[in-house]
This record gives structure tokens, C-alpha cells and sequence, in this order.
């Protein structure tokens, strides 16, 4: 992940674009919830499945760290997101923390909680206090957020859920448990949590409105780090009639008239939360607003009813002791599930909403692992986090590149670098995982009408690796960098052209060389390595199978023909060129046939030809006995991506040792593959038992230490957290 990568990049304009909508809840999601079962017996929202994931806790300051702390929850895709108060939190009781709102590209925090619900009874003119429940309850369910207090004769309950991917819907119910009529008053409290500099500071700008309050935006284009225009507004709206006050940074909202309740009766309160960019999400987002704020009940349902099937689907066949790992998995995919908005067309999967690089755009081979394992529980996400990608994959007749026809950029951001954007990455592309993807969320219920619009853009991505990535035209590609402004160096395209491996700073690519790549008129279109990547190549023998198989399920079989016929020939090429049979194992190999690179000692990505099926069973064996040796990849987190005993073995390495849970996956996959299945359980319960909190409630890492399985670097990322569901089913 080149979550740094943002540095490289300048400006060119700073135009926003509009927001490209989809329904406030999508169609899919709609007919999801229709079909998926009531709540009854075996209902996962009543089966220890509360608190997957430590939600609780209070942002200090406006702007997280780097890597928040603080676990958030959204859902349909929204760009704001919430947590609970902690048990020491009294004065915050009756709000959820937050929320966490996304400036186009990064998380920052609105309030440490927004909106306070409270209540004063008429008669005493006192207010009821929350905190005189000593043992509240502040729970995340699947879906929800609730808090519940006993407290002065009375129980009250708070939840939330979204009700489009622009609002979230809270409730707060006050049932009267005494024996005396009671008269209350509901009233809501506020303030802006304020940066401590220009110009963000000034930005937000709280006022009152006919039924709420509302927090409208100055327009700061900080490319860097806070990114809002004059349209972008957070407003809460009541299904009751209020007014409300505004004093500096601070705001009450009050009921006009008093609620009366009889010894035993109940009264509900529902208001909206909506984060929205354009006036045009603004009117979209309407009706799911009037339908939350008038039939409260029904919008929860939905939502509980779509949660519901969501967890049947996942968790089929995972043990019993293992559901609430699932869960949590589950739930970190739908957290950073990001809807339309700005210059990303499509519902995709961002990698972690609270890493302040990850919050805001889809990158490549992230989207391919995601959509695997999101297809187990929600298949049209799966599809559409896939074709957001593809949606800018370059034509023929771009503009500024026409020489990467074929290429998927490596990262999208709400902001296109034409736009002045500064994540958004045309300067590599990532892995070829795409046509693994595509099949798997075509059986897991994708359609093929998905496979059918897939297939063209797939054999287009698929050329472009030969086209503009292999450099001696000998049929095995490198990783490489495009024709870029930013690429304006030999030590830029090289850094690119680690990025595209997906392995950043992997050993492997230290101090290599770069080569230009020209078309038969002698222009440049492109650089590669000067190695060509084990991973790379197998990847490739991958794609060539698996749109074989979706030539033949389409119709085609020349074109499946052809296909096999060429994974015949590529298989070949990397077993002669990559595997080394003195040390049983696979490498990058040099350039122009030469042999494999041995130097820098064994990598994961030698673990790819099983994972492919590449390796012959010899090979497979000599691989097994390195990935299950305790002085190279069987360490107490096993599987790091730098062999224990490689001289460029670093624990804390970014890829030069820690573990990534999808390499692993791909590992265990491949020793399954060849039926070392003691192997792979062993393997896998070592992951799932030595990584720091995963069993518990601790969140889903982007990597752990291999020495000690501390998790490091961000927080809450979805390719770990789909590699832990496909783990988890596959047991």
C-alpha cells in the first residue's frame, strides 16, 4: 500500500467535481432486505454478537492521528461514521461519539459527540440523569448502535442506524417504569470540536434551521489534508416540531411541548444525521430522510433484516467459536464501504476509514481481495467495488495516455488528480488479480450479465501487461511506472514500479535497475524493472485460466482455447526461469531469461506458484518445507513476508517482514492446494490464535509483527479483514 505516495504527486486545478449518485439506498440493498428473514430464533443479532469490536471512547481533538485510535461504525456506504461513549464518559450518555466525517479524502471529527439526547422533567425542573445508571449498557449489535440507562424511574434507549448511505436514523425511546404520570421535556445538546489552525478552524459553521441544526462549511481546498466547498453541510432534522439555539460552537435544540407519560407507557423520539457533499445529494437523500423521520420503525427494520442476512450468508459453516472474528470482519467491510461522491462513480471499499491515507479512495488490488470475500454476504457490492475500478480503466482514445490502453490505475480518489487531486495514482497500476475476482463474485452470485461487461475489459487489462510491461518481449512482464509527470526520474519510476508489486518496499526491489519499454515506432510507453516478478507472472498464468473459464461460459471457446494454451506456455516459462532448485524454492529472476535472484533470500511472494498452481509437485514440496520451517516462514506469526532467515529480514519492516494476512491466505491456500492440508489448518489457527486481538475485540490490522503478532500499522483494513473471512469459512 503507497499510502505516502500522496507527496509525489502536484496539483494541477482546483475545480471540485460533482457527485455521481446512486439511489440514497441503493436498489440492491432494498431488495436485500425485503428477502432476508425476520428476527426470531437463531437470530445472529441475539447470539453473542454484541461488541465484536471495541467501539467505545471520545475523539480528544478534530483531527485524528495519523492511524485513529478510535473504531468507528457506517454503513450503506456513507461518509460519516460513529462510536459509543465509554462507561466514564457520563457527560457524553444519550450521544455516539462523533461523528467521523470524511473532507473528500480525510477523516476528521465533527464533535466529540454531536448530539446529546436529554430530557427535564416538567414538574421538578430537573434534568434526568443518565448517569445515575451505574452500569449502563453502551453495545455495538450487528447494524447498531445502543446505549440503555435506569435511571429516576425510567429507561431510556438510544440507537442508531443508517438509513440511506447519506443518513443514519437515531432513535431514543423513554419508557416511564414508576407508578406516577410523568412530564418531559426531550431536548438535544452540541458543539463543534474545532481544529487548532487556519483555515480549518474557521471552516465548519453550526446554525439553527426550522426543525434542527445544521453544520455548513467555508471552502478550503487543503490537498493535503481537509478538503470541503460551500456546499458540503452536516444537518440533523426531527421528526418533531423544536427550536433551537445557537451560542458560539454550542447549540440546544428543544421539544415545543412536553411529552406526558402514563405509569408504563412509552414515547419514542426520531431524528436524522445526514453528511452530504452537493445540493444534488441533498435532494436525492430527501425521501430516505421523510421516510426515517415518519416511519422510524420500518427504516430500522430494513436495516436489521439486511444485517441479519448479511450475517447468515457470512457465517455458514464457520465454527461456532469463530463467529464473532466473522462478524467483526463483516463489519470492518461495511465500515469502509464508501458510496458515490466526487469522482468515484461507484459503491466501493476504501482500506481503513480511520487511516487518515486510506479513508477516501478505492486502489485496485485492494477492491479485487475485497470483492472476493464481500461476495459471500452482499454479491452487488462485490460487483460494483470491482467495476468502480474499472470505471477509469484507460481507452484507446485517452487524451494524455493513450499508450496504457487497457491499464487499471493503482488508487481512485474523491478528487481526480486533473481536479487537483493528490492520491489519485495513474503512475503505476497494481497486481493482476482483477479476472481472479471477477470469477469468484461471478459464482458467489455476481450474475452474468457481471461477466459478460467484464470479460472485453478484463482481455484489454490482461494486453496491457505484454503491451507496456515486458520489456524483452520474451513472455514474461515486470512490474513497472507509466509514462507520468510525476514519473520524471529513474529513482521515481522505480519507486512506482515497486508500488505497482503491491510491495512497497519489498527487499527484492532494492537498488534495481530501470528499463524503458518502446512500441514498434520507438515511443516510450512505458518502464519496467529490470527483474521479472515470480508473483507478477503467476498472476498472469492465473488470469489467463480463469478467463478461459469465463470464454467458456460465455460462449467463446476459441478464445478459451487460446487462453489455455497460453497458461500451458507461461507455467512453463516460470518454472525454468524462477524456480531455484538448489534452495527449493521461487524468486524474481533477471532479465532476458537469466536465472532466479537469490540474493536478497526467500520472499512470500514465492509462495504465489502454489497459490496458482504453477509449481510442479516437486516444487511444491521444496516450498512447503521453507514456508513450515521455523527458521524462515514458520514463525510465531507465521508466514511474514521476508523469511526469518533472510539477511534482509526486518520485523517491523513494512513488506520486509511483517505479516500480511492476504499473502498468508494465498500461501495457505496453495499448501491446501497440493494437499498439505495438516499444513495449511496448522498455519491457519497460528494466524487466527497469535494475532493481537483479532479473536477479541480488537481491530482487524493491516499487518502483525511476525516475532510477537502485535498488529502495526493501520487499523480496521479490509483486505486483512477479508482474508480473515475467507480463512475463517474455509475451516
Amino acid at each position: 500500500m503507497n499510502h505516502f505516495s500522496r507527496r509525489q504527486f502536484a496539483a494541477s486545478s482546483l475545480i471540485p467535481l460533482g457527485a455521481a449518485l446512486l439511489p440514497a439506498v441503493p436498489a440492491h440493498a432494498q431488495e436485500r432486505a425485503s428477502e432476508a428473514p425476520r428476527p426470531g430464533a437463531g437470530d445472529p443479532f441475539r447470539d453473542g454478537l454484541s461488541d465484536v469490536l471495541d467501539l467505545h471512547g471520545l475523539p480528544g481533538a478534530a483531527q485524528p492521528p495519523e492511524d485513529n485510535p478510535l473504531n468507528v461504525f457506517a454503513d450503506l456506504g456513507a461518509w460519516h461514521a460513529y462510536g459509543l461513549p465509554s462507561a466514564a464518559d457520563h457527560a457524553y450518555f444519550g450521544g455516539f461519539s462523533g461523528p467521523l466525517y470524511v473532507a473528500e479524502e480525510y477523516p476528521w471529527y465533527l464533535s466529540r459527540a454531536f448530539t446529546r439526547f436529554g430530557l427535564v422533567d416538567e414538574r421538578s425542573a430537573r434534568a434526568v440523569d443518565l448517569s445515575g445508571d451505574r452500569s449502563p449498557r453502551l453495545e455495538a449489535r450487528p447494524g447498531v448502535l445502543a446505549q440503555s440507562y435506569v435511571t429516576d424511574g425510567l429507561r431510556v434507549t438510544v440507537e442508531l442506524r443508517y438509513a440511506s448511505n447519506r443518513t443514519a436514523l437515531v432513535r431514543a425511546t423513554v419508557e416511564n417504569r414508576g407508578d406516577r404520570h410523568r412530564e418531559l421535556r426531550a431536548h438535544w445538546t452540541g458543539a463543534l470540536l474545532r481544529h487548532t489552525s487556519e483555515p480549518v478552524r474557521s471552516a465548519p459553521r453550526l446554525h439553527a434551521t426550522d426543525d434542527g441544526v445544521a453544520v455548513g462549511f467555508a471552502e478550503v481546498r487543503s490537498f493535503e489534508d481537509f478538503l470541503t466547498t460551500a456546499l458540503t453541510r452536516f444537518e440533523v432534522a426531527h421528526a418533531v416540531p423544536v427550536r433551537t439555539t445557537v451560542h458560539g460552537d454550542e447549540y440546544r435544540t428543544t421539544v415545543h411541548r412536553p411529552t406526558r407519560l402514563a405509569p408504563g407507557a412509552a414515547a419514542t423520539f426520531a431524528w436524522t444525521e445526514s453528511y452530504t457533499f452537493t445540493d444534488a445529494e441533498r435532494r436525492t437523500d430527501r425521501p430516505a430522510v421523510r421516510e426515517a423521520l415518519a416511519h422510524p420503525e420500518r427504516v430500522a427494520g430494513r436495516a436489521d433484516r439486511r444485517w441479519q442476512l448479511y450475517l447468515t450468508r457470512a457465517l455458514d459453516g464457520v465454527a461456532p467459536d469463530r463467529r464473532r472474528t466473522a462478524a467483526k470482519a463483516v463489519q470492518t467491510l461495511v465500515t469502509n464501504w464508501r458510496s458515490p461522491a466526487g469522482a468515484l462513480r461507484k459503491d466501493g471499499i476504501t482500506p481503513s476509514l480511520t487511516n487518515m491515507w486510506f479513508a477516501g479512495g478505492f486502489w485496485a488490488w485492494d477492491s479485487w481481495k475485497e470483492a472476493v470475500a464481500t461476495a459471500v454476504f452482499d454479491p452487488q457490492l462485490a460487483v460494483s467495488t470491482i467495476e468502480s475500478m474499472f470505471d477509469y480503466q484507460i481507452q484507446p482514445d485517452s487524451p494524455d495516455r493513450p499508450q496504457d490502453a487497457g491499464m487499471v490505475p493503482d488508487a481512485l480518489f474523491y478528487n481526480d488528480i486533473r481536479q487537483g487531486g493528490l492520491n489519485w495514482n495513474e503512475r503505476n497500476s497494481k497486481p493482476p488479480l482483477a479476472a481472479w475476482a471477477v470469477w469468484q463474485v461471478y459464482e458467489r452470485g455476481g450474475g452474468r450479465a457481471f461477466l459478460h461487461r467484464m470479460y472485453p475489459k478484463l482481455r484489454a487489462y490482461h494486453a496491457w501487461w505484454y503491451h507496456d510491461r515486458d520489456h524483452d518481449q520474451n513472455g514474461l512482464a515486470e512490474y513497472g511506472a507509466t509514462v507520468d509527470p510525476a514519473n520524471d526520474s529513474t529513482e521515481q519510476r522505480r519507486l512506482a514500479a515497486a508500488w505497482e508489486s503491491g510491495m512497497d518496499n519489498a527487499p527484492r526491489f532494492d537498488d534495481t535497475q530501470v528499463r524503458t519499454n518502446t512500441d514498434r515506432a520507438g515511443r516510450t510507453v512505458g518502464y519496467s524493472l529490470a527483474q521479472q516478478s515470480v508473483d507478477l507472472n503467476c498472476f498472469l498464468y492465473a488470469e489467463k485460466r480463469f478467463l478461459a473459464r469465463m470464454a467458456t461460459e460465455l460462449g467463446w471457446p476459441d478464445d478459451a482455447k487460446e487462453l489455455n494454451h497460453g497458461a500451458d506456455a507461461l507455467r512453463d516459462r516460470i518454472r525454468t526461469h524462477t524456480y531455484d532448485p538448489a534452495t527449493g524454492y521461487f524468486y524474481d529472476c533477471g532479465p532476458d531469461g537469466s536465472g532466479p535472484r537469490t540474493a536478497a533470500g526467500k520472499g512470500i511472494e514465492g509462495a504465489i506458484p502454489l497459490w496458482t498452481g504453477v509449481a510442479s509437485a516437486r516444487e511444491a514440496a521444496a516450498a512447503r518445507t521453507a514456508l513450515t520451517d521455523p527458521a524462515q516462514f514458520a514463525t510465531h506469526m507465521p508466514l511474514p513476508t521476508v523469511a526469518r532467515n533472510s539477511p534482509k529480514f526486518d520485523p517491523t519492516g513494512y513488506w520486509r517482514g511483517l505479516v500480511w494476512l492476504d499473502q498468508a491466505y494465498f500461501a495457505i491456500r496453495g499448501l491446501s492446494g497440493y494437499g498439505y492440508d495438516r499444513d495449511a489448518r496448522a498455519i491457519g489457527e497460528q494466524l487466527l490464535q497469535h494475532a493481537d486481538g483479532l479473536l477479541g475485540d480488537g481491530p482487524i490490522r493491516e499487518n502483525y509483527q511476525p516475532l510477537t503478532g502485535a498488529g502495526e500499522n493501520s487499523a480496521n483494513f479490509s483486505w486483512s479483514a477479508a482474508a480473515v473471512l475467507e480463512m475463517l469459512r474455509d475451516r
